[in-house]
């Protein structure tokens, strides 16, 4: 039988356990509740970093729907954890064999059964709720500035933007032998996609060849790109900078090959950038784009042949 002394030892034990957690828990915490933002007033940087924790950083209003939304999520499961946990080690306490010889022999509590049957319920609701309403947002662009026609290719990106002349553009990676100091690499991309600050813009899918996935997680940026249909969502960058993203579905032997960079400028900028890409691009206009399709394909068989 176990003595009072044990008893205060078992629960002591259970009390630094649970001190000990909730120091370790701490550090998810603080990324959960955007502890570990970037310093305010220098560009934002949208991508992975060594041992981060948490969300990458917003750079627009979805991932700041996104990020809120994990928060919600987040306190609830610390919440049900808890619990969980206090309930756990309060059944140990009081119901083990040496203070209750004689089992209890109820098999049903009618008003216990209602309980954790309707509390769940309404956790979800709590959660499907602001869940659907962060879909329906994601989903189509509210006078939308201009549009940007995303095409997936195995195995690289092609951007077209209708608005602006309706010129189009390959984007591809940048070799390892390539990189600068300060790039990213299987990130950085030999031509980025350029958008304005503060532009609500249109973005419509689609693929070539297999279903591959535009996959922006700074930008709260997610859909897939499918042959025969073009799929809508929308972007907008309030906070200069570069964000980065990868297809994120499994498309091929060089699915990794399939970078994404978007640029978020001032609107001066942005419409220098449109001038140049005007010019440089000038091969794609509609009627004439067999050079850029050909250009293309070179590339891609170069590039399974350099992985082979």
């Amino acid at each position: 039988m176990l003595g009072a002394g044990r008893v205060r030892s078992v629960i002591g034990r259970i009390s630094d356990f649970s001190r000990a957690a909730a120091l370790a828990a701490l550090p998810l915490v603080l990324a959960a509740t955007g502890a570990f933002a970037q310093p305010a007033g220098e560009p934002t940087v949208g991508a992975p970093v060594p041992w981060g924790m948490g969300l990458q950083a917003s750079g627009g209003p979805i991932k700041d729907a996104i990020s809120e939304f994990n928060t919600l999520v987040f306190w609830i499961i610390v919440g049900i954890t808890i619990f969980v946990g206090v309930l756990l080690a309060w059944v140990l306490w009081r119901y083990n064999a040496a203070r209750n010889p004689v089992a209890s022999q109820t098999s049903h509590n009618t008003p216990l059964e209602i309980v954790w049957t309707v509390v769940p319920v309404l956790i979800l609701i709590v959660i499907a709720v602001p869940s659907f309403r962060l879909i329906y947002y994601q989903d189509r662009a509210r006078d939308a500035e201009f549009t940007v026609t995303v095409t997936g290719h195995q195995w690289y990106w092609n951007y077209r933007l209708p608005d602006h002349g309706n010129f189009a553009f390959d984007s591809r990676p940048v070799y390892d032998e390539d990189l600068r100091p300060g790039q990213l690499r299987n990130l950085e991309v030999d031509e980025p996609l350029v958008i304005p600050v503060g532009a609500t813009i249109r973005v419509l899918t689609q693929g070539v060849d297999v279903i591959h996935s535009f996959f922006v997680p700074s930008l709260g940026v997610q859909k897939y790109t499918i042959p025969g249909r073009t799929l809508e969502t929308w972007m907008r960058a309030d906070r200069p900078g570069t964000y980065y993203g990868q297809c994120n579905q499994i498309c091929g032997v060089n699915h990794w090959f399939m970078p994404i960079q978007i640029r978020a400028v001032p609107r001066q900028e942005f419409e220098a950038w449109v001038a140049s890409a005007r010019t440089r691009f000038a091969h794609t206009i509609p009627g004439n784009e067999a050079p850029a399709l050909a250009e293309g394909a070179a590339d891609t068989i170069r590039i399974a042949a350099a992985r082979e």
